[in-house]
């Protein structure tokens, strides 16, 4: 008698669409996936997770509804939050209220410079340096688009640098305000006049001054500053 087959079907789409979503979700609560970092690519999910590329793509979809994912055209996906806050926020935190946004700016940043200075690792210090030098030559170049992204990752590894998880929860929930304004502050434009070093920054990091990295911090986001650092 040949051996008896499974024939049970397989679950309703939008049972697998859920499942894989809880997968996800698992994954990035392990910390498998920490906020701010790039999740695997759809084909990479779909062998990992033994599931459709329909199914990987709807699950994605509605994380990043959720605000737990954002998805980058031309970067990838990544982890924005381990709930729903970052939609909330978002609606709060809009491009009308730029004095309100920096206000937020400034009591996360600071505060994450002072730990970033007490806290930093030699790993911490090299990505700063990547991004900084990053953000120096997006500028050089006069690429817009690029310069918004590595400013945005400056200040995100400064905040990792702080080690703190529910800080950088918080602060990756307002990512993608925080594009925006700077777009909005520099009026589409890399002009002389509206560059901000932020060398000093990650100097006064890098020396360990809690102090210092504060005052660096908040300089450049002072809501009656026109510079691109305060967006």
């Amino acid at each position: 008698m040949p051996p008896a087959v499974d024939s049970a079907p397989a679950p309703p789409r939008g049972r697998r669409i859920q499942q894989t979503i809880t997968q996800l979700r698992a994954r990035i609560l392990a910390g498998e996936w920490p906020v701010g970092s790039r999740i695997p690519t759809e084909p990479q999910l779909v062998e990992a997770l033994g599931v459709g590329r329909n199914t990987v793509r709807e699950a994605v979809r509605a994380l990043a509804h959720a605000g737990v994912l954002e998805c980058r055209q031309g970067s990838g996906t990544y982890v924005i939050s381990t709930d729903e806050l970052a939609p909330v926020v978002a609606r709060r935190l809009t491009d009308d209220r730029m004095t309100e946004v920096i206000e937020v700016r400034r009591a996360f940043e600071v505060e994450a410079a002072r730990l970033a200075a007490r806290r930093r690792t030699p790993e911490d210090l090299a990505a700063l340096d990547e991004a900084l030098a990053a953000r120096e030559a997006a500028w050089r170049g006069g690429r817009v688009a690029e310069f918004v992204e590595a400013d945005a990752a400056l200040h995100t590894a400064v905040v990792a640098a702080a080690h703190n998880g529910m800080l950088a929860e918080l602060y990756a929930s307002i990512g993608a305000v925080l594009r925006s304004t700077v777009t909005q502050a520099m009026g589409g434009a890399l002009t002389p006049d509206r560059h901000v070093d932020h060398a000093r920054l990650v100097a006064a990091i890098r020396a360990g001054d809690p102090d210092l990295a504060a005052r660096e911090a908040g300089a450049f986001l002072e809501p009656r500053s026109g510079g691109i650092g305060c967006p």
